[in-house]
């Protein structure tokens, strides 16, 4: 199936096909008995039987002379507590099940580092991928964070990433931050970008926070939020620049 559009399949509520947050918040395995699906589903998860949250869904039966009517053990398990490398492992699963509805051949390359899992897509068809402003990137990014946090019961920072779309884009955004400070310094006028998501105006928010001539905030609602830059007039004390945290 050839999506035109991978931003617009991503965001629709009901997913693609049978993926949606629902259909991968939980994880379901099948094996002869429930202590051996139990036994898969650490060694898949990479997780302690402790840390697993499990529901027998069927214990499964042997049959007439352990051949007729068998039925396989199946339960359903939440991780409690994944650990950063099972989290990027799983993440990278998350991915991979998304981008098999895009006619496009990936490869994903998952990385823990500072806390964060980074999910590196090799494509040929990157552009595809990165979409408008890095828009497609940033719904992929949004689901894999949404389902996998549901999946392991806690907060855990995802990047998804191809081609170093996000370091050439923050590196371009921090140019532009600079280039509009001189200007407003020149000026002594406040300058406002062109709408913006969250990430990049917190790029924004960032390049320019040292600078005691100028200051940022956002103004704004929702996609035609946008940043403001003014200067700091002489003799006049500094208000407070705007947080990055803060900034949604």
């Amino acid at each position: 199936m050839i999506a035109t559009s991978p931003y617009q399949v991503f965001t629709k509520a009901s997913g693609i096909g049978e993926v949606s947050e629902e259909s991968m918040s939980v994880l379901e395995f099948e094996e002869k008995s429930v202590e051996e699906a139990i036994a898969t589903a650490c060694q898949k998860l990479n997780v302690p039987r402790e840390k697993l949250e499990i529901e027998i869904i069927s214990k499964g039966s042997s049959g007439i002379f352990g051949i007729v009517g068998a039925r396989k053990a199946k339960i359903r398990v939440i991780v409690k507590e994944m650990p950063m490398d099972a989290a990027a492992e799983h993440a990278k699963e998350i991915l991979g099940e998304i981008l098999k509805h895009v006619d496009v051949p990936t490869v994903i390359e998952p990385e823990v580092k500072d806390d964060c899992v980074y999910l590196n897509i090799i494509s040929n068809g990157s552009g595809l991928l990165i979409g408008k402003r890095g828009k497609t990137l940033s719904a992929l990014q949004y689901l894999v964070t949404r389902i996998l946090h549901r999946t392991a019961g806690e907060n855990i920072s995802i990047v998804v990433d191809t081609e170093n779309y996000r370091s050439k884009r923050e590196m371009s955004l921090t140019e532009l931050a600079q280039q509009l400070s001189e200007k407003v310094k020149k000026s002594k006028r406040s300058l406002t970008t062109g709408p913006m998501n969250a990430q990049d105006r917190r790029i924004i928010h960032l390049a320019l926070k040292e600078d005691n001539e100028v200051r940022t905030k956002s103004k704004g609602e929702g996609n035609l939020r946008r940043v403001v830059i003014y200067p700091v007039r002489k003799g006049r004390k500094p208000q407070k620049q705007a947080s990055p945290e803060d900034d949604a």
